[in-house]
C-alpha cells in the first residue's frame, strides 16, 4: 500500500492547522504558504476533510478553517480514510465460478492469513496516532531547532 501525495499533504496541512489555530480559524492560503503547497490543491484536500467532518470552514473575509473536533479525537487513520477511502493492502478478488477448489482455497488462505492481517496491523497503528500526538512531536522538534546554537 502506498499513501498518496494528497493524503500526505493533507495530514501535513491538518497538523499545521492544529498547531497554528489556537481556537481561531486559519486561512487556507496561510497553511498552503507555510507548507509550500498550492492553495488550489489544498482546497481539494480540505473539501474531503470537511465532508468527513474533520474540519469546518468559516466564510467571509476573515474566514478559514478550524478543526471540527478536538485534536485528540482525530486520528491519522481517519484523515487518510477521508482522503483516500478504505485502507486495503490487497483488494479482495471476485469469486470465480470456474475456479478450482485448490485455487479458491489458496486465495482464501492468503486473504485471511496474510492480506487481512497486514491491513489490520496498519489500521491499528494509524488509528492510535492522533493529531494531538503529531502536534506534540512537531512542537518538540521545533523547540529543539530554536534552541540549537551554531558556532
Amino acid at each position: 500500500m502506498k499513501i498518496s501525495t494528497k493524503a500526505r499533504y493533507g495530514l501535513r496541512a491538518l497538523v499545521d492547522l492544529a498547531v497554528h489555530s489556537s481556537g481561531d480559524q486559519v486561512p487556507l492560503i496561510s497553511i498552503a504558504q507555510r507548507q509550500e503547497l498550492s492553495a488550489n490543491y489544498m482546497e481539494q484536500v480540505f473539501s474531503s476533510l470537511k465532508k468527513a467532518g474533520i474540519v469546518k470552514s468559516i466564510k467571509g473575509s476573515q474566514g478559514g478553517y478550524i478543526l471540527a473536533k478536538r485534536s485528540c479525537d482525530i486520528t491519522v487513520g481517519e484523515v487518510i480514510r477521508a482522503i483516500e477511502g478504505e485502507i486495503l493492502i490487497v483488494e479482495e478478488e471476485e469469486a470465480r465460478d470456474d475456479a478450482s477448489l485448490i485455487y479458491n482455497s489458496m486465495k482464501q488462505c492468503l486473504q485471511e492469513q496474510v492480506w487481512s492481517k497486514i491491513t489490520e496491523s496498519i489500521c491499528q497503528v494509524i488509528d492510535h496516532i492522533t493529531l494531538e500526538d503529531l502536534m506534540k512531536d512537531y512542537e518538540k522538534l521545533n523547540q529543539k531547532e530554536v534552541l540549537m546554537y551554531y558556532i
